[in-house]
C-alpha cells in the first residue's frame, strides 16, 4: 500500500470554497505537488513517491470528486479551470506560495491552467499528456481522430453517466483511453478507478470539460516545463499531445518507448529518471522555494 511509504497519515484539507481535498505528504526540500488523472488520486503516484521524496516536500492529494473525498456540490461548467482554483486554494491553505507541479492527463490540464492564470505559484512542470482535447481540433489528423473518439468512447460513455450507470461508462471511458485490454480494466486496478467514477462522471456532465487554454497563452509559460507522453498512447492522445508540443516550443518534451497513456504508470523508473534530472537541472534552487 502507497500509506505505508508516507511520513505522515493522510490529512483533509478544508479549502475557502467548501471544498475538502484529502492528501498526504513526505520528503523534505522544496514544495512539490502531485495531480492525478481522471479516474486516478492521491495514491496514483505511489511509483513517484520514495525517488521524489528524496529532493522535494512532496503532497499528493485526491482531486476534487476523487476518493475518499467526499464534495458533493454540483458543478455544471466543471472543468479543469474549476479545479486550478482548487489547486490554488489548496496551495494556500498549506502555505506553499510556488511550486514544482508534476502532473499526468487532466491533471497536467489543470497544471497547464494553474500555470496560465497564476504564473508565480508555478516553479517548474511536468506534464504527462495533458488532457486537452480542443487540442486536436489543430490538425486535420487531430480532427479525424478526435470524431472517432467521440463516436467511439465518449458519447457512449457520456450515455451511462446520464443513464447514472456510472460502472457502465468508467470501463467505457477507461477502455477508449488506455486501450480495451489494458491492465487498468482487470482486478485491483479496475476496482481502484470504479471508486473514482464520479470524477469522470461529473467532467462528463460538464458544459465544457476541456476548455481552451489559447496557445499563446500556453506558449507564455515561463517556468521549466517537460511533456511527456508513451510511443504506445492511443492516436487521439499522440494527435493532442503534438499539437500541445507545438505551441510550447519553449518546453521540452520526451517520448517514452514502452509506455501507453499512463506513463508514470508503465514506465516508472524512466519516467522517475528523466523527470527529476530535468527538474534538478533546470532548477538548480528549488530548494530555496517557498
Amino acid at each position: 500500500m502507497l500509506s505505508k511509504r508516507f511520513e505522515a497519515p493522510v490529512q483533509c484539507a478544508a479549502l475557502p470554497s467548501g471544498v475538502e481535498l484529502h492528501y498526504a505528504q513526505g520528503g523534505a526540500g522544496a514544495p512539490l505537488i502531485f495531480v492525478h488523472g481522471v479516474m486516478g488520486d492521491w495514491e496514483s503516484w505511489a511509483p513517484q513517491w520514495e525517488a521524489f521524496c528524496a529532493h522535494f516536500r512532496c503532497t499528493t492529494y485526491s482531486r476534487r470528486y476523487n476518493h475518499p473525498n467526499r464534495n458533493t456540490m454540483p458543478s455544471p461548467a466543471h472543468s479543469a479551470l474549476v479545479e486550478a482554483e482548487d489547486l490554488a486554494q489548496f496551495m494556500d491553505v498549506l502555505g506553499i506560495g510556488r511550486a514544482v507541479i508534476v502532473a499526468s492527463s487532466y491533471g497536467a490540464f489543470i497544471a497547464l491552467a494553474l500555470a496560465v492564470r497564476e504564473p508565480q505559484r508555478v516553479a517548474a512542470l511536468v506534464g504527462v499528456e495533458p488532457a486537452m482535447l480542443c487540442y486536436a481540433e489543430f490538425s486535420a489528423s487531430g480532427r479525424n481522430q478526435l470524431e472517432r473518439f467521440r463516436q467511439e468512447v465518449v458519447e457512449p460513455a457520456n450515455a451511462a453517466f446520464r443513464r447514472g450507470d456510472d460502472a457502465l461508462g468508467a470501463r467505457l471511458m477507461t477502455g477508449g483511453i488506455h486501450g480495451a485490454g489494458s491492465a487498468a480494466l482487470q482486478g485491483a486496478a479496475l476496482q481502484r478507478r470504479l471508486q473514482n467514477a464520479r470524477a469522470m462522471r461529473m467532467l462528463a456532465l460538464s458544459s465544457n470539460e476541456f476548455p481552451l487554454l489559447p496557445s499563446g497563452a500556453l506558449a507564455a509559460i515561463t517556468a521549466p516545463v517537460l511533456l511527456m507522453s508513451g510511443k504506445d498512447t492511443a492516436a487521439i492522445h499522440a494527435e493532442v499531445f503534438r499539437n500541445v508540443c507545438a505551441a510550447m516550443p519553449q518546453a521540452r518534451r520526451e517520448l517514452i518507448a514502452g509506455a501507453g497513456h499512463p506513463v508514470a504508470r508503465d514506465r516508472p523508473d524512466r519516467f522517475n529518471e528523466l523527470a527529476l534530472k530535468f527538474l534538478l537541472e533546470t532548477c538548480p534552487n528549488t530548494k530555496e522555494t517557498t
